[in-house]
């Protein structure tokens, strides 16, 4: 339920209003974007909400218990703003949004209509069009464990345990070049080819800063590491951005054992039976007395 401010309710219950809607997003890097439908600029707790951004949205479906709020949001690419660069290369990605609905003659008689994320965004004609997902949405996805051989954990969660910021288990490098999906790195130092395939490149300087990119191939080169990633960044990083590179992990009990020394946060079951086992029978000669099957 919400609850109207007195005054607000008063400017409500007058007949003629000035009412608009502001929009508040702020991405997982921390920086925000206030956007207004009114055609001037509005500014209330401690955030400019710019006019101009031909920001429209539909109607908010809204209703008690479980069901999900169903909103979208259409507004203009601009370089103030929301950008097509930033779009495509994931910053707005989860981003959290707050809406208000606010007296623009009065920006403290407000109140807060919708609360979620960003979820499908769509660019065409110079616009774009994001679906906003209220807190019901996180209902909808499914949770529990997957029980497999690997490890189910990511490397460096609070389940796993690892610290990926260890010398032991990343490095800070420069690029030296880079085309498409192949990054060239400056030397790396004392870890082996191949120990950063399937690990994780966190952008530190240049323009990818904040961006993450998965390892598909880490191999050695002259003078320096060369880096395959499974898709290409969405800035070509420039010589000398600065990047960490983390060590891969394929989620396999010797992997963690040996490379890791993290056996005892294993999340797999490397014990668990396969498939073949459903339509095993016992035969003569073998030894069935309940011990173990790996020994």
């Amino acid at each position: 339920m919400r609850i109207l401010d007195a005054a607000l309710r008063a400017h409500l219950e007058g007949g003629a209003t000035s009412l608009c809607r502001c929009w508040l997003a702020r991405r997982a890097d921390g920086r925000a974007f206030g956007f207004t439908d009114h055609d001037d600029d509005l500014s209330f707790e401690g955030q400019m909400f710019r006019a101009g951004s031909g920001m429209d949205a539909s109607a908010l479906k809204s209703a008690t218990g479980l069901s999900v709020d169903n909103l979208s949001v259409i507004g203009a690419l601009t370089d103030a703003g929301v950008t097509e660069a930033d779009i495509g290369a994931g910053r707005f990605d989860g981003a959290e949004v707050l809406h208000w609905l606010v007296n623009w003659r009065a920006p403290e008689q407000r109140i807060l209509v919708f609360r979620g994320t960003f979820g499908e965004i769509s660019r065409k004609d110079g616009g774009f069009e994001v679906e906003l997902r209220g807190p019901a949405e996180a209902l909808n996805l499914p949770v529990g464990r997957n029980l497999l051989r690997r490890c189910d954990a990511t490397l460096g969660d609070t389940r796993c345990g690892v610290d990926v910021s260890d010398a032991a288990h990343s490095a800070v490098a420069r690029v030296r070049n880079a085309k498409g999906a192949r990054v060239s790195l400056a030397e790396l130092g004392h870890f082996e080819a191949a120990w950063f395939t399937g690990g994780r490149v966190v952008w530190r300087s240049g323009a990818n800063v904040g961006l993450e990119g998965r390892v598909k191939v880490d191999a050695v080169e002259a003078g320096g590491r060369l880096l395959v990633l499974w898709q290409e960044p969405a800035f070509t990083p420039e010589p000398g951005d600065e990047a960490v590179v983390i060590a891969g992990c394929d989620g396999l009990a010797a992997t963690c054992r040996a490379k890791f020394g993290n056996f005892l946060n294993f999340r797999g079951f490397p014990h668990i039976p396969g498939e073949d086992w459903v339509t095993a029978y016992p035969r003569e000669g073998e030894v069935h007395d309940g011990g173990s099957r790996s020994r």
